[in-house]
């Protein structure tokens, strides 16, 4: 039995905070500003392919989490999925396994991305060395401090912003795209070897593009705090995909033909691309909203994010599973995970900082992105794989929406895997390079940590803590029990 009072809060939060724990999560203004370069510089003028491919696939995944917040109130999100998935919990481990290689990785986004993204604006700003390490400390410490706080005030601000921020994409690309005029292009949408871009690099391109939308389902995370979870989630996963693609998708082709289809190849070696092309279609004004509008999408995708580790996280140490019981720890006053909190910001930057002095901010943000990309495809897999064995042991199960579509995502999955290991794997061989070698290393170790780790974390808890595995992920805010156990409410 859980104390109370170290329970998250419930109904601290509705249906439009949700959506936009999803989408700061996913952090469009950034995606243009900066992230959208490592899918130019692998897909060229077929990014916007890879963005819609990127997108459908994500939909797809998004079957799962949508389908699963019908059954389960669990602020361990994908992991408490998996551990409930059989009567002895053993998909459990390896997923938080991999879940959590994706949360130390993917901060790279926020902490080296805001850095990078404040470091090449200014030759004043870039020619200070190592500036970009305060700037990552500040950015650390301000996640810390807003989700430290509690929950409303955090996705408050983020429901705001976020609506603003999807706004000014929207109107701009059409902007942009209306003054190019003749300079449009059907191009951008056409799989040609023409282009000198192949099918396996527009692949590989939407690996990167999948990170664009990645965080449409950590609403999950907050299904202890959500009112009417088993409503409201699945709700804010399909507003928030929605807006996902009506933000990044047409802002995509905004760049493309805003820079030029015969010029694309320079968009990805060039500082700051996407400002360049805001700025040139849509003036001064244009180019300082969206600067405004790309560091304060960072700050809210790193709200977000820490909103949505440290309760997954929280929800495996409350049940001992991979971590600390320790960070399941809430603060008393602000109703927050602080410990599960400041133990993953204060690693992840740790790391972020060492990868950055090793390789430079921008280039340790994209190396580090690549080994998140396939680590949130397995974490998906994982939870595809969870969904038809949960609905089968509760007797709920149904073909399509609990044996088709997520066997047809965990596939595509594996596929978008094969072309991402190839591409990796091949310029490693053909083009020797310091940056080749390390995104080689990342994705050794990914695999290494993901596939042994997993598999040995997971051994360990079958043998000798069986008992902690049957119980992992059966907690339910709404108290609903398919397993005959049940918390005290």
């Amino acid at each position: 039995m859980m104390r109370r009072r170290n329970r998250l809060q419930k109904n601290a939060v509705g249906l439009f905070q949700g959506v936009f724990q999803s989408l700061g999560q996913v952090a469009p203004a950034a995606d243009i500003a900066i992230l959208l370069v490592a899918s130019f510089s692998i897909a060229g003028p077929d990014t916007v392919l890879s963005v819609i491919f990127g997108w459908l696939i994500y939909a797809l995944w998004m079957i799962t989490p949508y389908q699963f917040s019908k059954y389960k109130s669990n602020a361990g999100s994908y992991y408490a999925y998996a551990s409930s998935a059989t009567d002895r919990g053993r998909l459990g481990p390896i997923t938080a396994f991999s879940f959590m290689y994706y949360d130390i990785t993917g901060a790279a986004f926020g902490i080296l991305g805001l850095s990078s993204f404040i470091f090449l604006i200014s030759p004043a700003i870039s020619s200070i060395p190592y500036i970009w390490v305060i700037f990552a400390a500040a950015f650390t410490g301000y996640i810390i401090a807003v989700t430290y706080f509690g929950i409303k005030p955090s996705l408050g601000y983020n429901a705001i912003a976020g609506l603003a921020e999807v706004l000014f994409l929207l109107i701009g690309a059409i902007i942009i795209i209306i003054r190019v005029g003749p300079g449009n292009s059907v191009l951008p949408f056409t799989i040609s070897r023409s282009t000198g871009i192949g099918f396996s690099a527009i692949m590989f391109g939407a690996v990167f593009s999948i990170l664009d939308f990645t965080g449409s389902g950590v609403v999950t995370t907050v299904s202890e705090e959500i009112k009417e979870p088993k409503r409201n989630i699945g709700k804010s996963i399909v507003f928030a995909m929605v807006l996902t693609a009506i933000s990044i998708i047409p802002a995509t082709y905004a760049l493309t033909v805003g820079w030029g289809v015969g010029h694309i190849a320079s968009f990805a070696t060039t500082n700051d691309a996407g400002l360049i092309v805001f700025s040139r279609y849509l003036g001064p004004i244009g180019l300082v909203l969206l600067i405004i509008f790309t560091v304060n999408s960072y700050l809210t995708n790193g709200v977000s994010k820490a909103t949505a580790v440290s309760r997954w996280w929280y929800s495996a140490a409350r049940d001992g599973v991979v971590f600390p019981r320790s960070l399941s720890k809430i603060h008393p006053k602000y109703k927050s995970p602080a410990n599960a909190l400041i133990a993953w910001a204060l690693g992840s930057f740790a790391l972020d900082v060492i990868m950055g002095v090793i390789y430079g901010p921008e280039n340790a943000a994209f190396i580090l992105e690549a080994g998140t990309g396939i680590s949130i495809i397995l974490v998906h897999i994982m939870a595809n794989t969870s969904l038809t064995f949960f609905t089968r042991r509760i007797g709920e199960f149904k073909l399509l929406t609990h044996g088709i579509a997520p066997a047809a995502a965990t596939a595509i999955g594996l596929v978008v895997i094969y072309f991402s290991m190839s591409d990796v794997v091949g310029k490693w061989l053909t083009s020797p390079s310091p940056i080749n070698d390390a995104y080689f290393a990342s994705l050794i170790a990914t695999m290494l940590w993901v596939i042994l780790g997993g598999l040995a974390v997971t051994m360990y808890y079958s043998r000798h803590r069986p008992n902690t595995l049957e119980r992992a992920g059966e907690f339910d805010v709404e108290g609903v029990s398919y397993t005959g156990f049940k918390e005290n409410q």
